[in-house]
């Protein structure tokens, strides 16, 4: 999933490279008969920016559909729900963050 958002958000001239963008992933697990199964995962994106006011629309409209066209979400969604969010820290006050309000929320 990381590599399609960081393809996306590159496209629309976001520079995601060099380590500007980078992901957390939470999975929880239960004990199903004994055996462990996946029943949910969260992915929080993690993106550095020198303005973050300024890319902000534009992440939020890429978050809203990149999901659609990655192979990892499509192929794992049939077995688990999958939720994400982004994050945007701003470089210019080294390590302030600034959450641009995308909520964790589940991909059509």
């Amino acid at each position: 999933m990381l590599g399609t958002f960081a393809g996306a958000l590159d496209a629309r001239k976001i520079n995601a490279q060099d380590g500007r963008l980078r992901c957390e992933v939470r999975g929880e697990v239960e004990n199903d008969g004994g055996v462990l199964i996946i029943k949910r995962v969260h992915v929080t994106h993690n993106l550095r920016s020198d303005d973050p006011a300024v890319i902000r629309d534009t992440v939020e409209r890429v978050h809203g559909v990149y999901a659609q066209g990655c192979p990892v979400y499509r192929s794992l969604i049939p077995a688990f729900p999958i939720t994400s969010s982004v994050e945007i820290v701003n470089e210019a006050s080294r390590g302030y963050q600034e959450n641009v309000g995308l909520e964790p929320k589940p991909h059509p």
